[in-house]
C-alpha cells in the first residue's frame, strides 16, 4: 500500500507529488496519457507551424481514447487539453496571475470558503515553483508583498502602441506575468524567442508540469504514465477510497493507498467520480450533494483586431507582455475615452495581443497568405507586405457566472477505448456574459480607432469561444449540500478523498487560473501530509 495515489500529472497533480515526496511520503501517480520525449519537441513545433496542421496532432490528442460529446453548443475540449506527463501545460501560453479579493468574497453570487489571505502565502511559494517572470505595477492587482522570481519581460512594439492610445484614453496598462524564464531559472535557460509557446516551446523556458513530475521521481516517487484509471473503489461503508483501478498494457491494476488525491482537471475529475458510482454511491462517488459535474464554468473570449497603415513588429514574440485590470472589479467604469455603464457585467481582463495567427488574432501569416492567394512573383510579395506586419489586435477574457445547468455528465450513447462513457459537455452563454462580452468590444473598439486602426475581424457576443479554462466541476464551499468539496478539498462525502484541480473554484474571475491552481495544490499537499 501506498501513502497516496495522484490521479493526473498535470500541474495540481506534479506538485502535490512533488510536495509529499520530498516530504518521504510514498507516492504513486496514474496519468492516462504518454511520457512525451523532451528532445522531440523541436519536431513538435515544426508540424504546429506548417499550414495544414491540425492542432490535435501536437500532442497526439483525439481519437476514442479522447471521445467526448457537446449537443447543444460545440465546445472544442480536445484542443483545449492534453493527456501526457505533463498535461496541459504542455500547450498552454504560460500567463499567470493572482486572483482578485473580488473573486473570493461573493461578488459573484457565492463566496469562496477561503479567502485571499489564506491563498496569498501559496500564491508566492507557487509562483516560486513555476518559475514566474513580473513586475509588481499592476494598480488594480491584489495585494502582494513578494517580488516575483524574476524581472518582468520588456515590452513588445506593439504594446508601446497600445500603452500610448490607452493613456490618452485614460486606460492604465502594466505587465503580465508569466511562467517564462526572462533570464536563466531553476536550471532552465532563458527564453530564446521561438515564439510557438502555444502550442510547444522547444527551449524549456516556459514552465511544463514535467519539471516537478522529474523532480517528484528523484525523490521518490512512482510515476505510471498510460495507465487510465478506470474508477476509484471505496470499503463497504463508502467512507474511505481503498484503490484506484486503472489499465497498463491491456490488463486492469489496482493501487492501494491511505489516502487518493484526484487532480485530473475540471472535465476528466467529475467524469472519474460518476464512472466511480456504487451501491453506497449511486449518483457518482462524494456526489451526496447531485452537484459533481455541475457548474461548469470557462473564461470567454472577446476580441479585435485589423491592420495600421505603417508597419508594426508583428508576431515577434509568442506571448502576452502587457495588459489591463482596470475593467476587471469595475467593468462599467467610465475614462476620458469610454463611456461608463450601469449594465450587471461581469469582470473583463483586457489583453493586448502581439502574436499573429488564425486561432489568436486572426491574422494569417505569410505562408497563410501565399498558399491561399493564386499570386506569384512580385504580386504575391506585394499582396504579403500589405497584408503581414501590419496588424494589430486587443483580445480580453470575460468572465462567467457559473450556473447549474452547465455541465459535464457521462454519455449515454457514446463509450471510450475502454467501454466507459465519455465525457458530454453541456455548455452555453448567459445574457450576462454577452453583455459583458458587448462591453468589452466597446472599450477595444475605442482604443483600435484611437490607433486609426481598420478594424478588420471581431469576436464577440455572436461568435465568442472559450478560452480553455475548465472550472467549477466539483466545487468548494462549507455546505455540504451547495458544493463537493471543503475548504480543505477534501470530498465532505469520503474522508480520504482529495481535489486538487481548477474544478473547485466556486467562481473563476476573468484571469488564467493555472496560478491558482498550483497555489491549491500546495495548500493540499500540506493538508494531505498532515492527514497521514
Amino acid at each position: 500500500m501506498t501513502d497516496v495515489c495522484i490521479v493526473g500529472s498535470g500541474p495540481a497533480g506534479a506538485l502535490v507529488a512533488h510536495r509529499l515526496a520530498t516530504r518521504d511520503r510514498d507516492v504513486t501517480v496514474l496519468e492516462a496519457g504518454p511520457r512525451f520525449d523532451p528532445d522531440a519537441r523541436l519536431e513538435r513545433m515544426e508540424e504546429a507551424i506548417r499550414p495544414g496542421h491540425d492542432a490535435l496532432s501536437v500532442w497526439d490528442m483525439g481519437g476514442d481514447r479522447d471521445a467526448f460529446s457537446a449537443p447543444e453548443r460545440f465546445y472544442p475540449l480536445n484542443s483545449t487539453r492534453v493527456k501526457g506527463i505533463g498535461g496541459s501545460s504542455l500547450h498552454w501560453q504560460g500567463m499567470v496571475m493572482r486572483l482578485h479579493e473580488s473573486d473570493f468574497d461573493g461578488s459573484e453570487d457565492v463566496a469562496w470558503p477561503i479567502s485571499y489571505a489564506d491563498l496569498r502565502p501559496y500564491y508566492a511559494a507557487a509562483e516560486a515553483e513555476l518559475g514566474v517572470a513580473g513586475a509588481s505595477d499592476n494598480p488594480f492587482g491584489p495585494p502582494r508583498e513578494e517580488s516575483h522570481p524574476m524581472p518582468a519581460f520588456p515590452p513588445s512594439e506593439t504594446d508601446a502602441l497600445f500603452a500610448e492610445a490607452c493613456e490618452t484614453l485614460g486606460i492604465a496598462t502594466h505587465s503580465v506575468g508569466n511562467a517564462r524564464n526572462s533570464e536563466q531559472y531553476d536550471d532552465r535557460s532563458a527564453c530564446v524567442g521561438y515564439g510557438t509557446c502555444k502550442p510547444v516551446c522547444p527551449s524549456g523556458a516556459k514552465y511544463t508540469a514535467e519539471r516537478h513530475v522529474e523532480a517528484a521521481e528523484e525523490a521518490g516517487a512512482t510515476v505510471l504514465a498510460e495507465a487510465p484509471v478506470q474508477r476509484l473503489e471505496t470499503d463497504a461503508s463508502g467512507e474511505r477510497v481503498t484503490r484506484a483501478v486503472y489499465v497498463r498494457e491491456g490488463e486492469e491494476r489496482t493501487v492501494e493507498a491511505r489516502q487518493f488525491v484526484v487532480a485530473a482537471g475540471g472535465v476528466e475529475t467529475p467524469r472519474l467520480l460518476l464512472l466511480s458510482a456504487s451501491e453506497a454511491y449511486p449518483d457518482g462517488l462524494a456526489n451526496s450533494s447531485g452537484l459533481v459535474g455541475r457548474f461548469f464554468n470557462d473564461h470567454l473570449f472577446a476580441g479585435m483586431g485589423g491592420r495600421l497603415d505603417r508597419a508594426v513588429s508583428e508576431n515577434d514574440i509568442g506571448f502576452l507582455t502587457a495588459e489591463s485590470h482596470q475593467f476587471y472589479d469595475d467593468p462599467g467604469a467610465e475614462t476620458r475615452g469610454i463611456p461608463g455603464s450601469d449594465a450587471d457585467l461581469g469582470p473583463i481582463k483586457l489583453e493586448f495581443l502581439n502574436y499573429a495567427g488564425p486561432s489568436t488574432t486572426g491574422a494569417p501569416s505569410p505562408v497563410r497568405i501565399a498558399l491561399d492567394g493564386d499570386d506569384w512573383g512580385d504580386a504575391l510579395l506585394s499582396r504579403i507586405r500589405r497584408e503581414y506586419g501590419s496588424n494589430v489586435a486587443l483580445g480580453a477574457l470575460v468572465g462567467q457566472r457559473a450556473r447549474e445547468e452547465n455541465r459535464v455528465t457521462l454519455d449515454p450513447e457514446r463509450t471510450d477505448d475502454h467501454g466507459n462513457p465519455v465525457p458530454r459537455v453541456e455548455w452555453s452563454v448567459g445574457e450576462r456574459a454577452r453583455r459583458t462580452l458587448a462591453r468589452a468590444n466597446e472599450i477595444q473598439r475605442a482604443v483600435m480607432d484611437e490607433l486609426g486602426a481598420e478594424v478588420t475581424w471581431e469576436v464577440g457576443p455572436e461568435n465568442t469561444g472559450p478560452a480553455a479554462h475548465h472550472m467549477g466541476t466539483t466545487r468548494m464551499g462549507s455546505d455540504p449540500e451547495g458544493s463537493v468539496v471543503d475548504a480543505r478539498l477534501r470530498t465532505h462525502d469520503v474522508a480520504n478523498l482529495t481535489v486538487a484541480s481548477s474544478s473547485v473554484f466556486p467562481t473563476g474571475g476573468a484571469v488564467n487560473p493555472t496560478l491558482t491552481i498550483a497555489a491549491l495544490a500546495l495548500k493540499v499537499a500540506d493538508h494531505v501530509d498532515e492527514d497521514l
